[in-house]
Parts: structure tokens; sequence; C-alpha cells
């Protein structure tokens, strides 16, 4: 098995490759958010077709998992890999150049489709090549670059973003296509997925993701974990300024939500090596619910930035663990598959996160209502993962 120890400029290689496109997959991820005003006031849209226009880029990340793990297992994680970074740079570009709210909705679905299948393939091609000892914190190392490139993208709000809107999606465009040779010419194929029979009919496909517990435990935690997440992304700004914050104030607690993501990503991946998963995982769910509640409670910005902070530490941290502990329980010819199902699934949670919240908002449930209300889903989460960690990995 290849593995860090015994070949580490061939992991290396593939873990800061891999960490360039979640930085950029980050990035991406948050312009829409950067350029909302402009692009609301370029094609005098109302919230409710900005709305659409969010919706629209989440929305193309489903089917995007779903298709780049099935692809993996079958022609390669790099292939799929370029595939998906050239889809979503290119359709990034074609965001600053729609003519119409019909076009531009095109043009986000299509680049959440490549955003989607990017993930899986990111996670399998990291996780092969550190092997089994080392898996956690090379996939933890490639996916701290997601909220720091969101990150990026808060600090550009902070600064007061006056360009023009497409700028952003330029921007987002054209960093995919630019490493797309570094990752034809440098990036190597998973060498378990060279030396495995690729996955061939569909019912035995369907016996090996579905017959074993492990995928709907997964499927749970992913579901209810990105559904904490999500509300966090969306609504906590608002949130925010319906306490009496500032706008900028709410854009710095975001920052350090984001920053907080980034640390704990890479924090918990280490102590996933370093400590029976039970642990962390205990770890990970009470640091959760303590940050829902600080950021209820807190009554002034120094708190509230706190409570971002570790919200984003343990929130998001505690995906990233999610992620690194997924290819533990597939082999090799599923495992692209496995992942992207239960990345898909956790993309309905981060869909159906931001509506519930905005329903109880809407029956005039405070920020604090909200908050409380994500609890149960953290709870379900962390059972289904401690069931899962009592199963043997295959």
């Amino acid at each position: 098995m290849t593995s860090l120890a015994n070949n580490p400029p061939r992991a290396a290689i593939t873990i800061g490759l891999c960490f360039l496109v979640a930085l950029l997959e980050g990035l991406d991820l948050q312009a829409a958010g950067i350029a909302a005003p402009g692009m609301a006031s370029a094609f005098n849209l109302g919230k409710l077709q900005m709305g659409w226009v969010f919706s629209a880029g989440i929305l193309g990340l489903l089917p995007g998992a779903l298709v780049g793990g099935w692809l993996a297992d079958r022609v390669g994680r790099k292939r799929v890999l370029i595939a998906s970074v050239a889809l979503f740079g290119l359709f990034s570009l074609a965001t600053a150049h729609a003519w119409s709210l019909p076009s531009l909705l095109l043009a986000r679905l299509l680049t959440g489709v490549g955003l989607g299948a990017a993930l899986p393939n990111l996670i399998a091609l990291c996780s092969e090549a550190a092997g089994e000892r080392l898996r956690g914190s090379a996939v933890s190392l490639m996916y701290c670059g997601v909220p720091l490139g969101a990150a990026l993208a808060a600090g550009i709000g902070i600064a007061g973003y006056s360009g023009e809107w497409q700028r952003v999606f330029h921007v987002g465009g054209a960093g995919p296509l630019l490493i797309l040779p570094l990752l034809a010419f440098y990036l190597p194929e998973s060498r378990q997925f060279r030396a495995t029979q690729p996955a061939g009919d569909t019912p035995g496909l369907c016996r090996e993701l579905f017959g074993q517990g492990a995928t709907w435990l997964l499927w749970l935690s992913y579901f209810f974990t990105l559904m904490v997440v999500y509300i966090l992304i969306n609504w906590l700004p608002s949130l925010l300024v319906g306490q009496g914050f500032s706008s900028h104030d709410a854009s710095w607690v975001m920052f350090a939500l984001q920053i907080g993501a980034a640390i704990g990503t890479l924090a918990l991946g280490q102590l996933l090596e370093r400590l029976p998963a039970w642990a962390t995982a205990t770890l990970v769910y009470l640091g959760i619910l303590a940050a829902l509640g600080g950021l209820g409670l807190a009554s002034d910005l120094r708190g509230m930035l706190a409570a971002g902070f570790f919200a984003g530490f343990f929130a998001t941290g505690g995906q990233g663990v999610l992620y690194a502990l997924a290819p533990h329980f597939y082999p090799a010819r599923v495992r692209a598959t496995g992942v992207g199902a239960a990345v898909a699934v956790g993309r309905l949670g981060a869909m159906s996160g931001p509506l519930v919240a905005g329903q109880m908002l809407a029956l005039g449930a405070g920020s604090a209502g909200v908050l409380l209300a994500s609890a149960p889903g953290v709870v379900i989460a962390a059972l289904a993962l401690f069931r899962l960690i009592g199963r043997r990995p295959v």
C-alpha cells in the first residue's frame, strides 16, 4: 500500500495539489455571496430570485458528488478530478458573462456539479496516497483548503469589495483553469485504483454499498452535521444583525468561523490518529453543542467572535473527521462511489438546514430558537457516528 511513510514525495504532491483544488473550491462556494449585491442590481433580482441563484449552486453539488464518485471508480480519480475542475472553472467564468436570470441559474447549477464531483475524488486521492495510518491527517490537511478559501472570501467582505461583481467569478474561474496543467502532469493516479479491478455490475455495487449498515450510519452523520454547518454559513450573518450587531461585525464573526474551521479541520484530523475515534467524536459533538449555545448567549462582539471560532472549529472540523473516516468503510473498488454518495446525502442536509432555519424565522423564532433547534440534529449525528465507530472497517 502506498503510504506517506514509504513514498513521501508522491503523497506530498497529491495532498498539495488536492489542497490547492480545495482552496479554489472554498473560494468559489462563497463567490455568489460576495457578488450577490452586484448581481441583484445588474439583473434587477429580488430576494426570492437571489435565493434561487444560491440554491442552484447547492443543488448542483448533489448530482455532482454522486456521478463524480461513481465515475471515479470506473475511469480513475485523476481523470474525473481534472474534468470536475475544468467544469467548475468554465462555468464560474460563464457566471460572469450571464445575460439573463435563466443563464445565470444554469451557470451556477453546472458550477455546483463540478464542485460536487471534485470532493469525493479529493478525499479518495488523499486517503489512498497517505495509506491507512495517516489517512486522517492527509484528508484533514486537504480539506482545510475549503474553509481557508471561504475565509479568503470573508476577508474580501471585510475589506469592502467594491469592484465589478463579475471580477470574483473571473478569479474563481481562472484559478481552476490555470492549475489544470499541474493536475495533468504532476498529480499521480491512485495506485490502489490502478491495482484494483474497477467496480463492475450495478447489483454488485449496490450490495457493497447498501448491504452494510455503515452506509446508512454515515449518511445520518453527514446529513445532520452538514445541516448545522450550512445553517451557520447561510444564516449566521442575518442572525447576528437581528441581534443588533452591524454587518461589518458579522463579517468578522464569519471570518473567525472560517479560520476556526481551517484550524479545527487540521487539529481534529491529528487527534483522530492519536485518540480513539469515539473520543474524537465525543469532543466534536460536545464542542458543536457548546458553540451553538455560545452563539445564542453571547452579547458582545468579543464573545461572539470566540463562539464563531469554536463553531467553525467543531462543526466544519467535525465534518472533516467524517470525511477522513468514510474511506475506511469501503474497499478501493467502490471507495469513491461510497464517499460520493455520503457527500451527496450531506448536501441534502446542506440544502434542508437553511430552509428549516428560514421557516422558523418566518414563524417568529429568534436567533436562539434557530440555534436551539439545531441541537437534536447534532445529537442524532453523534449517535449515528458512535454506532458507526463500533463497526469494523473493511
